[in-house]
């Protein structure tokens, strides 16, 4: 079935509220001591480290969100659930990362957030939801109707002149013992010295979902993850609601090689055959994947 304009409200409605009700369980645990275990899940720690909280959250947003799965015959995809491919059946799922780096959190540092998307059979994003617990951040964006942040209309926000603000690279901590890591230091500071900013400030924090935001609230900055070999790379829910909140604030979001994300992988949950690539313009993002290319040649 086709979902209408009022169809998607009533979803991205629904959504708020289950993103903003896990949030505010994330809040009040954040203060009090909870169970802590690891998943067979990715090669990072960031990847394998999950809570109660992290359950306890999926079963808040999943209670919430089941009537809509109902009604409008919607299939459900979620982190702490194993994958039971009717995203491959129906003609929308919902994309659910109940807490979004859940290291961040159990090191009680800022940098982790609740993401729901609903996204398309063909793996269009039409809805992303993305609350910050900390800051009581709420971001949300409708497939062709513009994104808000906090109930105001959000767009990328826009680069001071170039002279008086650096470049900036926000990625996840792993990312420091990646066997590229120098080379792509050394290709940015290059990047932002072509680009008149005043040189490269690299942001090891945070998960997936806080990163994109933030390149979305810094303005002259990107976010990015190469194309690798194996299992990993991020997964479809924690990209499936920043895609769609990219594309409405005006930013870019593809994969590494400039190529819609693939947001409803068939064979696998993982993102790692074309990378992630999120930046606050074009140009940036076309220097980048030219980056990417001679990395891989």
């Amino acid at each position: 079935m086709n979902l209408s304009n009022q169809d998607l409200y009533l979803l991205c409605q629904t959504a708020i509220s289950a993103a903003m009700q896990a949030g505010q369980v994330i809040a009040e645990y954040s203060q009090k001591n909870f169970q802590v275990s690891n998943k067979d899940s990715g090669d990072s720690l960031a990847s394998q480290v999950v809570t109660e909280v992290d359950h306890l959250a999926e079963q808040i947003i999943v209670q919430i969100l089941q009537p809509c799965c109902d009604y409008f015959d919607l299939a459900l995809l979620s982190e702490e659930t194993p994958d039971n491919k009717e995203r491959l059946l129906k003609g929308y799922f919902w994309s659910i990362d109940p807490m979004d780096g859940t290291l961040s959190f159990v090191e009680r540092k800022p940098g982790y957030a609740v993401s729901i998307a609903l996204v398309a059979q063909d793996g269009t994003p039409f809805i992303g939801v993305i609350y910050d617990p900390l800051r009581k951040n709420l971001y949300c964006a409708i497939k062709g109707q513009g994104a808000l942040r906090n109930g105001k209309t959000f767009v990328c926000k826009q680069t001071l002149p170039a002279a008086q603000q650096p470049l900036r690279f926000l990625t996840d901590r792993s990312f420091a013992q990646h066997p590229h890591y120098t080379s792509v230091t050394v290709a940015l500071e290059l990047i932002a010295h072509d680009l008149g900013y005043a040189g490269l400030q690299v942001l090891l924090q945070g998960g997936g979902a806080m990163n994109a935001c933030q390149v979305l609230e810094q303005g002259a900055a990107t976010y990015f993850k190469l194309p690798r070999q194996g299992e990993g790379g991020g997964s479809l829910w924690d990209y499936a609601a920043t895609s769609c909140l990219f594309h409405e604030a005006q930013a870019f979001a593809s994969d590494i090689f400039g190529k819609p994300l693939d947001l409803n992988r068939a064979d696998s949950t993982y993102m790692n055959h074309g990378g992630v690539l999120y930046a606050s313009d074009k140009l940036l993002a076309e220097k980048i994947m030219t980056l990417n290319a001679k990395l891989t040649h």
